[in-house]
């Protein structure tokens, strides 16, 4: 690790390396014929697909991973997963503490890019306690998972999908293993599962500095403003997703129309909630109203909080330009969140988060259009904004994309999953700061 930063390679450029080699890695396991349930090898961009999904916590599959892996190919899924919701520098950093080796400046640095934190302080501290958390809270949703999932199949066969399922849906992969391409739709009007499934992707997408933050309230008694416009913003998007496709899918009688009252709440919740980049369904993708599609291209699209295991720009992100959009039209000089003022800085780099991922999602689904054929427009767009946000959901067309289709969605997710910024700042070349400013400029805009 003492060499991990070596010269010429940034931490971005370093993060973009490391994923690459976790993903062929996981490639080359998963054509092994051991990894499928009837021993033939798997081709090597099937396998190529899937593991980029499970380390981008995607869930996107083109062959069904319950039917078509066996105990050995879905552990490797499982280990891409928790890997790739974590983050390979948490596993390297974890393991050379356990062998005494020190932390140096350079690492805390690749550390803090990897977590979108705004400063090297305590990140060691940091990831020993994400580590435990995540112990923690996996053990809790692989226990409960399991005891309902006791009342459907064997004991041992319980324990298992609860394990596989609570650090899936944790790390907001959205892979199953129910087979068939099921997902949890079985479960739709379970409250059991969908109550904990629903707590797992909200406590995974917050983000690993908000939840350290929640956990010394009690001695700092205070938040910063990252940790409250998350909150704040998470909150509004659930219960506002939720109330919309309730009124969106009420009626309809291929998703919430045949179920009770309770079933109905239950699955508009947990479709309010898993868009925003869990990848887990209870209802039908493509039996949902173009209303409800629409919204969940949406909410996929602005994923989860920074740092944590979701994708999409992040809900900072769009709270932040939000901020600045009513900011312009109330005619005020300052854009402010919780009574702050948001600096110049994180507003730029907030509009370039949100146009590069828009660039990207229009992108992928032009090139979809043309190389795929005989599909909804609205498929193509579901499908690449599914893959920016490293979501998982998706209507139908993955198990059918031609093999140029799965190389584009396979980058799609790779990008997602790192970040246009930093998979820009590991190609292009960083400019130093200008000792002069130029002339200001000035033209019609709107």
């Amino acid at each position: 690790m003492k060499n991990i930063l070596l010269e010429g390679l940034n931490p971005s450029k370093i993060l973009v390396l490391g994923f690459a080699l976790v993903i062929l890695v996981g490639a080359f396991l998963l054509t092994l014929p051991i990894a499928t349930v009837n021993g033939v090898s798997l081709s090597f961009l099937d396998a190529l697909f899937t593991a980029t999904s499970a380390t981008c916590v995607t869930g996107l599959v083109v062959v069904d991973t319950g039917d078509t892996f066996s105990k050995f190919g879905e552990i490797v899924i499982l280990v891409l997963i928790q890997i790739g919701g974590l983050g390979f520098m948490t596993f390297a950093t974890f393991l050379f503490t356990l062998l005494g080796k020190k932390i140096s400046l350079k690492e805390r640095i690749l550390l803090k890019e990897a977590y979108n934190a705004t400063s090297t302080a305590g990140m060691v501290k940091l990831v020993k306690r994400i580590l435990l958390f995540t112990v923690i809270v996996e053990g809790i949703g692989a226990f409960l998972l399991a005891m309902r999932f006791a009342f459907d199949m064997p004991y041992g066969e319980a324990v298992y999908f609860g394990i596989f399922h609570s650090v899936s849906i944790f790390n907001n992969a959205g892979f199953d293993i129910f087979g068939d391409f099921s997902s949890l739709t079985s479960y739709v009007d379970d409250p059991f599962v969908v109550l904990t499934i629903c707590g797992l992707i909200v406590i995974g997408g917050l983000g690993f500095v908000v939840i350290n933050e929640l956990y010394e309230y009690r001695e700092t008694q205070q938040l910063s403003l990252h940790t409250k416009v998350v909150l704040t913003t998470t909150a509004i998007l659930i219960v506002g997703a939720s109330i919309l496709i309730f009124l969106f899918e009420y009626g309809n009688v291929r998703t919430l129309g045949p179920l009770n009252m309770e079933g109905k709440i239950l699955g508009a919740i947990f479709h309010g909630i898993s868009p925003r980049t869990a990848g887990a369904n209870t209802l039908s993708m493509a039996d949902l109203t173009y209303a409800t599609l629409f919204l969940t291209i949406f909410l996929m699209f602005i994923g989860g909080g920074s740092g944590s295991t979701a994708g999409g720009i992040k809900v900072t992100t769009f709270a932040v330009l939000m901020a600045t959009v009513m900011a312009q039209l109330k005619g005020k000089e300052d854009v402010v969140l919780f009574k702050r003022r948001i600096v110049e800085e994180t507003i730029l780099k907030s509009l370039t988060v949100a146009v590069s991922g828009m660039m990207i999602v229009i992108l992928v689904t032009f090139l979809l259009s043309i190389t795929e054929h005989g599909h909804d427009f609205m498929m193509y767009l579901f499908e690449a904004t599914s893959a920016f946000g490293t979501v998982g959901l998706s209507m139908g067309l993955t198990p059918e994309l031609s093999p140029i289709g799965r190389i584009l969605i396979v980058i799609t997710m790779f990008i997602g999953r790192l970040g246009p910024l930093t998979l820009g700042f590991a190609i292009t070349k960083r400019q130093t700061k200008e000792a002069f400013k130029r002339p200001k400029g000035n033209m019609m805009i709107g």
